[in-house]
C-alpha cells in the first residue's frame, strides 16, 4: 500500500488464485486462530515434557539432590518458645552486624589482593573473641586460574571438632575480579558476598553463650562455619574456573579422616546439613527451595518467618512470608554447594533468585542494600541454629 493512496491490484498476487470475499476472511481467521490456539497447546505441552525431563535429567545426574544420604536428613529440630524466640532475636546487634562485620568487608577482596588478607583476618580475628573458643583453620593451597597460579585460602571454624555431626553454614568472602570502571570504582559485592559473611557472624555472635553451653555439655550435634575463598569465576564460568575453595575443601574433607569411633569416616561424612548464602542483602529478596530432600528445613524458615512477623521482630515486613517461598520453581544454581552435594551432602542454598538487580555490577554497594531485609534474615537464620542444635 502506497502512503498517501491506494494502488489498484491487478490480477491474483502469487500463490493465490483470487483474493477472499468477507465470508472466507471470518472463515479463515476462525481457522487460523483454532490452529494457533492448538499450536499454542502442543508448545505448551513440550515445554512442560522439557522442563520435567531437564528435572529428572539432573536429579540423576546429581545437579539437585539424588546422591544425598537421607540418613542425614531426618534429624528433628526443637521449636524455640515465644519467650526464648524473644529473647533470641533481642540478642541479634544489628548496629554490630553492620558497622564491625559488613563495613570492614566492602573492599576488593578478590584471591591474592590485600583486601582478601584482610577480610580474611577480619573474620578469624573476631571469631577468636568469642566465648564459645571455635577451632579456626586455614586450608590454604594453589590452584591455576586464567590468571596464572594463585594462593587461595579456606576458613574453617568448628564449634566442637569432636562432635559427630555438623551443621554447616557457608558463604563466600572472595568478590569478582572486574577491572576498575572509568570512575575509578572497584566490585566490593555487597550482597555477593559480604553480607552473608556479616549475617553468620552476627548468627554466631548471637548465640555465643548457648553455643559455649551446648560444646560444654557435649552436644551430638555441633556448628561448623565455611568461608570460601575463590568461589568466582576470573573470566567465564566453568568447572575449572569457580569455585576453587569448595572443590578443594570438599576434596580435602572427603579424605580427611573423623575421629576414631565415630560412625563415619571422614569430615565430610560429619555434616548433617550444609547450608548456603549468597546473594543476599537487596530489597525484594526471594527465597527457593532447590532441594526435595531438605524440603522440610525449608518449611522450618516459612514458619520462623511467619512467627517473627506474627510477634511483631520483623523490620518493615509487611506481609506474612516476603523471603521464603515453596511453590515457585527454580532450577538449581551453581555455588559453593556443589561440591558437597555431589558428595552427599544435605544442602538448604539460601541465595536469592533471581538475583539481586545489581548483581555483578558496580551497583553492588552499601548504599543499594536494604538494612530491613538483611537484619531480619539474620533473625530467622538465628532461630533456625538455635532449633536445628536444640540450644
Amino acid at each position: 500500500m502506497a502512503k498517501g493512496g491506494r494502488r489498484a491490484l491487478r490480477g491474483y498476487p502469487p500463490g493465490c488464485e483470487a483474493l477472499p470475499t468477507t465470508r472466507s476472511t471470518m472463515s479463515w481467521g476462525l481457522r487460523r486462530i483454532c490452529q494457533l490456539r492448538n499450536v499454542r497447546l502442543v508448545l505448551g505441552i513440550v515445554l512442560v515434557v522439557v522442563l520435567l525431563w531437564l528435572y529428572l535429567t539432573l536429579e540423576s545426574d546429581g545437579g539437585v539432590d539424588s546422591n544425598v544420604d537421607r540418613d542425614k536428613v531426618s534429624h528433628k529440630s526443637n521449636s524455640v518458645s515465644t519467650s526464648r524466640v524473644n529473647q533470641l532475636v533481642f540478642q541479634v546487634n544489628f548496629q554490630r552486624l553492620w558497622t564491625s562485620y559488613l563495613t570492614p568487608m566492602l573492599i576488593e577482596r578478590y584471591p591474592g589482593t590485600p583486601g582478601s588478607k584482610k577480610t580474611r583476618e577480619l573474620i578469624v580475628n573476631y571469631l577468636s573473641t568469642l566465648s564459645a573458643d571455635w577451632s579456626v583453620k586455614l586450608d590454604t593451597f594453589e590452584d591455576k586460574t586464567p590468571f596464572g597460579s594463585l594462593i587461595f585460602s579456606n576458613i574453617v571454624a568448628t564449634l566442637n571438632p569432636k562432635a559427630p555431626q555438623r551443621l554447616v553454614l557457608a558463604c563466600h568472602y572472595d568478590s569478582k575480579y572486574f577491572p576498575h570502571d572509568d570512575r575509578g570504582r572497584a566490585f566490593v559485592g555487597a550482597t555477593d558476598s559480604a553480607v552473608p559473611c556479616a549475617i553468620i557472624l552476627e548468627v554466631v555472635s548471637a548465640l555465643d553463650q548457648e553455643l559455649l553451653q551446648s560444646k560444654k555439655q557435649g552436644s551430638e550435634r555441633t556448628l561448623q562455619l565455611l568461608f570460601f575463598d575463590g568461589e568466582e569465576a576470573f573470566k567465564e564460568w566453568s568447572d575449572t574456573d569457580s569455585l576453587y575453595g569448595s572443590r578443594h575443601l570438599a576434596e580435602l574433607m572427603a579424605k580427611t579422616k573423623y575421629l576414631p569411633g565415630a560412625s563415619h569416616s571422614t569430615e565430610i561424612q560429619a555434616m548433617s546439613l550444609f547450608v548456603l548464602l549468597d546473594l543476599l542483602g537487596a530489597s525484594e529478596t526471594q527465597i527457593l527451595n532447590h532441594f526435595s530432600a531438605t524440603s522440610h528445613w525449608f518449611d522450618r524458615l516459612i514458619s520462623i518467618e511467619k512467627q517473627l512477623h506474627r510477634l511483631g521482630l520483623l523490620q518493615a515486613h509487611y506481609r506474612e512470608l516476603l523471603y521464603f517461598h515453596k511453590d515457585i520453581f527454580y532450577g538449581p544454581v551453581q555455588d559453593d554447594h556443589i561440591p558437597f552435594l555431589q558428595r552427599g551432602v544435605p544442602v538448604l542454598h539460601l541465595i536469592s533468585t533471581p538475583f539481586p538487580w545489581m548483581w555483578h555490577t558496580m551497583d553492588d554497594i552499601e548504599e543499594n542494600l536494604h538494612p530491613p531485609t538483611i537484619e531480619n534474615l539474620c533473625k530467622i537464620i538465628t532461630i533456625f541454629v538455635a532449633e536445628y542444635l536444640q540450644l
